[in-house]
């Protein structure tokens, strides 16, 4: 059972868990826009960079979470990556718009603009630290 500091708006029927990096300035206006537009509440929003985050907790590492975005499914179910944000945006409403994003073409684009973003997202919102400008 988790507390409700560590997620939020437990209380109601979600249909999709996202695990996003508060500190991450382009990650957070993302979030923002889903909190705005998830009127029905439908999803569960969890900050991984939260001092009460504890990656432990779900069975998996902190460079697991902040090597791609994770999401959880209301059965127990992750999923990443592209998924990820398919399920947020079907969430919010738009449903109707998610199969052009599934056409072979359209998926191995997003799939493969999503890992260079993912792989790249510290330098990209000037996170690099000293010894590193790669997420773990």
């Amino acid at each position: 059972m988790r507390s409700a500091m560590k997620t939020e708006s437990i209380e109601y029927d979600w249909t999709v868990e996202v695990f996003y990096d508060g500190d991450c300035p382009l990650c957070l206006r993302e979030i923002n826009l889903l909190k705005w537009l998830d009127r029905r509440k439908r999803i569960r929003f969890t900050d991984i960079a939260a001092s009460s985050f504890s990656a432990t907790e779900y069975g998996k590492t902190t460079g697991e979470f902040m090597s791609e975005i994770q999401g959880r499914l209301p059965d127990g179910q992750w999923i990443i990556g592209v998924e990820v944000f398919r399920r947020l945006y079907a969430a919010v409403g738009f449903r109707s718009l998610i199969w052009i994003t599934r056409l072979p073409l359209m998926s191995h684009g997003l799939e493969l603009g999503y890992r260079i973003f993912a792989r790249n997202r510290l330098r990209l919102t000037g996170r690099c630290t000293t010894e590193s400008c790669e997420v773990s």
